[in-house]
């Protein structure tokens, strides 16, 4: 199976997330002799950084929908006679990529990464275009059996983290001077796009209860997103702004992750949660609400705790809960490393997609 090539559809123009994961197949199937081709847009970080793992082809990106995208996926399928079409991304890739496999009969699959429900009628047709689909998380799987997707159709390959990448020691002077956190001072960080469904407003809201029990706690911020000066603005609101810091988007998380004392992700609608993967790899212990597929990252009472979606006042409980029990937070970090290690390795994810890809190319899937 070595000589066979395979088309990734990928439209994210970030390296986070999907395209992340992508980057990581990408990599492994070259390193295991697979030929690679990757279509995604024009400008994105994917193209400069898979350049060295695949043949890769920018669409300039005008709208989800664009129909220009089919003209030049069929244009692109027909020159390199891939054995099989993987889509990892929505952005109209979901339905121009099933749409230009099928006009080619060339097999293919696609990657569904985030659980927010979509009209049963749409999905159905949208994913009967595809030979099989693959979910991140069981939650996600189980959100399409609901729209009336067959379960046979469905497999279930989780996402992956470097953790020899996150699992580093801490370089606590370089961290403290960084992000001007005093001495004997706690941490809490939150990696999320600023977007309503990954919920800052939540951790906002348990912010001053958290404070009153752990007066020596800053929070730091990580992303980008339309809400972030929305979100800045009620921090300001509520007086907070000596205690909560805006740090951007970082390259260098894998240098702060095994900083936090604590990681929140108060998401009320999540796929998997690649920072939560991020983290737990890093041996931070994590809060989150229990949606998606966030408990199958985050075992409650095994490596951090799950609150109820909304649930503000629980959700500063249980971070006051780890600020101040050293020993408790120490052992969740780590069984999460060892959760991490065993469910979610490169490895794992890599053979999991290769085995779908075997199945596609060599049975006739009905």
């Amino acid at each position: 199976m070595n000589a066979l090539r395979v088309l990734h559809m990928e439209m994210g123009r970030h390296m986070y997330g999907g395209a992340l994961q992508v980057f990581y197949l990408l990599r492994g199937l070259k390193e295991k002799g697979f030929g690679n081709i990757l279509v995604c847009s024009q400008g994105s970080a994917i193209a400069r950084e898979a350049s060295s793992f695949a043949r890769v082809y920018e669409l300039p990106v005008s709208g989800e929908l664009d129909p220009r995208h089919l003209f030049w996926l069929l244009k692109i399928v027909r020159k390199e006679a891939p054995a099989l079409v993987h889509v990892h991304s929505r952005r109209g890739a979901d339905v121009w990529g099933g749409i230009g496999a099928r006009l080619t009969r060339t097999r293919s699959i696609i990657t569904r990464r985030v659980d927010n429900p979509e009209v049963p009628w749409i999905a159905r047709l949208k994913y009967r275009l595809y030979d099989r689909v693959i979910t991140i998380s069981e939650g996600i799987r189980q959100i399409l059996i609901q729209e009336g997707i067959p379960q046979e159709k469905i497999t279930r390959v989780p996402s992956a983290v470097d953790y020899d990448k996150y699992s580093k020691q801490c370089d606590r002077s370089w961290f403290r001077r960084e992000f001007s956190i005093p001495p004997n001072h706690k941490s809490v960080g939150m990696v999320a796009q600023f977007i309503s469904r990954k919920g800052h407003r939540y951790l906002l809201e348990a912010i001053p209860k958290i404070l009153e029990n752990c007066p020596n706690t800053r929070f730091l911020f990580f992303g980008k997103g339309p809400l972030r000066s929305k979100i800045e603005q009620l921090c300001i609101d509520k007086g907070l702004s000596d205690n909560v810091h805006f740090a951007e988007f970082r390259r260098d998380l894998h240098c702060i992750y095994p900083c936090l004392d604590v990681l929140v992700h108060p998401a009320t609608m999540e796929g998997l949660g690649v920072s939560l993967l991020e983290a737990v790899a890093a041996g931070v212990p994590v809060v989150a609400f229990r949606a998606g597929g966030i408990p199958e990252v985050v075992r409650h009472g095994e490596n951090g705790y799950l609150v109820p979606v909304g649930d503000s006042a629980m959700l500063a409980r249980s971070i006051i809960s780890l600020l101040k029990d050293q020993s408790k937070a120490l052992l969740f970090a780590r069984t999460g490393q060892g959760i991490v290690r065993s469910s979610f390795s490169l490895e794992r994810m890599i053979e999991g997609n290769l085995s779908i890809y075997r199945e596609v190319i060599y049975k006739r899937i009905v």
